[in-house]
Order: structure tokens, then C-alpha cells, then sequence
């Protein structure tokens, strides 16, 4: 059984707290990612989970064994790292079967792993190849070999993707998850790019400044983020943000939005007078609908299949999910399928339908459910 169970882990260097009260239950056999921005915790927390650092405090049970003060050698976990860390002098098979060499297991067993693993990732034409020999994606695969034949409890893997170019990690994100469902090996994938969190991932642990934001699924996280943060961290493009008051004069409460009074009909808003409103760029639609906007288009990116169309539709717009306010970015964002030609400066109708508006306390940042 490969489940863990990571109880109040925290870490501190000297007075400086970076990892706060962190508690999760993984269970046997899931995927479950870690994301968030730089300086978060994730890669912290994951090294703490490898053994790599002692933490300050808590426990952590890997298959129903403490293993919170062992060596990384005792945890049966594989380690899978950013920067591949092979032997450049072996060959793909021994850098492959090295640490089962490390175990003095018999020659006859390694090979035999070696092999299983290379022929599951697609590497065994390449078995007698030094790294230098090999593209990103081969040595990335080597690196995942070298974790597979150990057989072990849990894979720890540290932004494996992130040295690779855009076309190689779409394809290599389709490879790990692929090989998470042939070999069902407990997985805890450590990543800033929430891209990869939300294709990859059954669960997804979202972090900020060393403390849990949401833990989810990724069509909840979507669908129903808990805060500001977590909603401005997953979409992309990013979630629009506003700042709104809201009337309570009349039989339902309204909020208003791009010069129109939208209602809201939210039982938690009553007694809110300050609220931050979100819409998600695909909820935006071209033409008229339940509340329509008018807008001057500043920048059109065309993607072939949709466009990204910015503006500058309301004065209130606010930044939200990311650890800087940039005014550069306090923008809005609409993303349009089959919207024809487009240009910057034309006048635009947008639209889009209140069910689909995300509501968020103005002071607390939490969402109003």
C-alpha cells in the first residue's frame, strides 16, 4: 500500500517560517500535484517527503509506516528531478538499473527490470547510448525508468517538465499520465505551471506563502474556488476580477457591473455592501445576451481556433492571482471561439450570463457561496 499521510509538517529556517501546518492524506495509488507560485512551499514540502530535509515539526506515514526521521534510502519512495541528474558516463541501461546495482540485487533481475522499463517508456532502441546521445524527451524518460524498476511505494518528482520545450511537455505530460495508469504507482508531482496541474492531476493541492489554499479535484477547483487567489491561479487566461457595491433595495440583490445593475440572487450576500465579482474570459461572449457590455478592443492575440480580445471595459478591474499587483495587468480579458476577423480599436458588444459570475468578499477574499 502506497498511501501517505502527511500530519502538521511545518518548516523553519531560524525565524523565518516557510511551510505552515501542512496536512494531507494521499491514497494509494493517486496523482495528486502540488502548485502554486515561487516560494510557496511545494518544493519544500516534497523534499521533506523524500527525506532530502528534516522538518520542524509533524509526521509523515508512507504504507502505514512512520517514516518522518528515516533516510531517503529507508522510505521506498523514487525520486524523478528537474534536471534529469543522470551519469553521463553510463550507458541508458546502467544509468537505468543503477540504483537497483546500488542494492547488489543479481545482474540477471536488473536486467530483466531494465528492459520492462524501457520497453514501457520507449527507450529500449537507445540501451547502450550515453545521455549526450539523447533529446530532452529520451533523457527524461531515462530519469523515469531509473524510478520505475525500483517498484516502489511512491514516486516524488520534482518539475520533471519544466527544462523541456511547449510541444515536448504537452507530449510528455501525456506520457507520465499514461504511465501513472499502467503502473498505478502512488505519485506526488511538484509543479508552478497549473496547466499541468489541471490535465495531470486527480487532485490538486494549491499553495500560497506555505499555507493549503484548496484541495481538489480539478473540475471543483474550476467550477468552485474558495478564495480570490485560487481563482485568479486556475485558468488561463486568468479569471477577470471586479470590484462592486451591492444594492439590497430591491426584491433580490444586484450588483453593478459595466454600467448595468446585474442580480445576483445570493443568499450569503446579505448585509455584503462591498464584494469583488469575477468572470471567467470563455464566459464572455461576442454579441448580446442577459447583460451586454460595450467595449474598445486594445490588443487582439489570435490563437487559430479562438482570440484573446483585452480591454479596458471598467474602471474597477483588479489583479488577482499572483503575488504581485502590476498595474499593467489590470486589464480585462475575453476569449471568443469562431469570432471572425478582429481588430484592435473596434467597438465590440460582449456579453455574458450572471449564473456564471463568481462572487468574493471584498475584505476577507473568500468566496460567497
Amino acid at each position: 500500500m502506497g498511501n501517505i499521510s502527511i500530519k502538521n509538517v511545518h518548516k523553519n529556517y531560524g525565524q523565518l517560517n516557510v511551510l505552515k501546518e501542512f496536512s494531507l492524506d494521499i491514497e494509494d495509488g493517486e496523482f495528486v500535484v502540488l502548485v502554486g507560485p515561487s516560494g510557496c512551499g511545494k518544493s519544500t514540502i516534497l523534499k521533506i517527503l523524500a527525506g532530502l530535509e528534516p522538518a520542524s515539526g509533524g509526521s509523515i506515514e508512507i504504507g502505514g509506516r512512520d517514516v518522518t526521521d528515516l533516510a531517503p534510502g529507508d522510505r521506498d519512495i523514487a525520486m524523478v528531478f528537474q534536471n534529469y541528474a543522470l551519469y553521463p558516463h553510463l550507458t541508458v541501461a546502467q544509468n537505468i538499473g543503477f540504483g537497483l546495482k546500488m542494492r547488489k540485487m543479481p545482474q540477471s533481475e536488473i536486467d530483466k527490470r531494465v528492459l520492462e522499463a524501457a520497453r514501457t517508456l520507449a527507450v529500449d532502441p537507445y540501451l547502450n547510448r550515453r545521455p549526450k546521445d539523447l533529446s530532452g524527451g529520451q533523457r527524461q524518460r531515462v530519469a523515469l525508468g531509473r524510478a520505475i524498476v525500483r517498484e516502489p511505494q511512491a514516486f516524488m518528482m520534482d518539475e520533471p517538465l519544466s527544462n523541456l520545450d511547449a510541444k515536448l511537455r504537452v507530449h510528455m505530460r501525456a506520457e507520465i499520465g499514461a504511465l501513472h495508469k499502467r503502473v498505478g504507482v502512488t505519485t506526488v508531482y511538484v509543479t508552478h505551471d497549473q496547466v499541468e496541474a489541471m490535465t495531470m492531476a486527480d487532485r490538486i493541492v494549491i499553495m500560497r506563502a506555505g499555507e493549503i489554499q484548496q484541495i481538489a479535484d480539478p473540475e471543483t477547483l474550476f467550477q468552485h474556488p474558495v478564495n480570490l487567489f485560487v481563482a485568479g491561479f486556475i485558468g488561463s487566461p486568468g479569471m477577470n476580477f471586479l470590484s462592486a457595491a451591492v444594492d439590497h433595495s430591491g426584491s433580490q440583490p444586484q450588483i453593478e457591473l459595466f454600467g448595468s445593475k446585474v442580480p445576483v440572487g445570493h443568499r450569503a450576500l446579505a448585509g455584503s455592501k462591498d464584494v469583488i465579482a469575477g468572470i471567467r474570459p470563455e464566459h464572455l461572449n461576442l454579441g448580446e445576451g442577459a447583460v451586454n457590455i460595450q467595449v474598445h478592443t486594445n490588443l487582439v492575440e489570435s490563437l487559430g481556433s479562438e482570440k484573446y480580445v483585452y480591454f479596458d471595459g471598467a474602471e474597477h478591474s483588479i489583479n488577482a492571482g499572483s503575488e504581485t499587483d502590476d498595474d499593467n495587468s489590470k486589464g480585462l480579458i475575453a476569449r471568443l471561439s469562431h469570432a471572425g476577423k478582429l481588430f484592435e480599436g473596434e467597438k465590440l458588444t460582449l456579453s455574458f450570463d450572471p449564473q456564471d459570475l463568481h462572487l468574493f468578499d471584498a475584505k476577507s477574499q473568500k468566496a460567497l457561496a
